[in-house]
C-alpha cells in the first residue's frame, strides 16, 4: 500500500510502511478492530470504535483521520489526526504537530509530543518509574 508518512521521530518508519489495512479518507466505519496478530492499520477516514492488538501492532491516524469514542491499544501509535478517547502505547507513542488528542494516554517505553500538538487529558508512564532511564542517544 502506498503511503505518505509525516516526519516520524520515534515510531519506526518500517512499522508505518508495513501497514496493510486502511480506513480510507471519506469512509466512515462503526465497529471495533481487534487482532491477535502483529499487524497495522491506518485511519484516514472516520472510525467510531476501538482498535486493539493483543500483541504488537501499529496504529497510524492520518492527518485527516478521526477516531472517536474509543480505546486504542498497540505497540506503536502514531497520531497525526484527531483522537477522542484513550490511548495505550506499549512501545512508542508519537503525537505530531497536526494531532489533537482529547483523552488520556499511557505508554510503557517511549513518548514524543511534537510542537503544536494539542492534548487535553493526562499522559501517564505505565512502566517502572524507579528503573534507570535509558541512555540518551543524542
Amino acid at each position: 500500500m502506498s503511503q505518505n508518512h509525516a516526519s516520524t521521530r520515534l515510531v519506526p518508519v518500517e512499522r508505518l510502511a508495513a501497514i496493510d489495512s486502511l480506513i480510507a479518507e471519506g469512509a466512515v466505519f462503526e465497529g471495533n478492530f481487534h487482532t491477535t496478530r502483529d499487524q497495522g492499520i491506518k485511519i484516514d477516514g472516520h472510525l467510531k470504535g476501538n482498535v486493539s492488538f493483543d500483541t504488537g501492532g501499529t496504529l497510524h491516524v492520518g492527518p485527516r483521520g478521526v477516531i472517536e469514542n474509543t480505546r486504542l491499544e498497540a505497540d506503536h501509535v502514531f497520531i497525526e489526526g484527531k483522537v477522542i478517547g484513550s490511548v495505550v502505547a506499549r512501545k512508542a507513542l508519537e503525537i505530531t504537530g497536526t494531532a489533537t488528542l482529547l483523552g488520556d494516554a499511557s505508554y510503557d517505553e517511549l513518548i514524543d509530543v511534537h510542537p503544536r500538538a494539542r492534548v487535553r487529558g493526562k499522559i501517564e508512564f505505565r512502566g517502572d518509574i524507579d528503573a534507570a532511564a535509558p541512555p540518551d542517544e543524542t
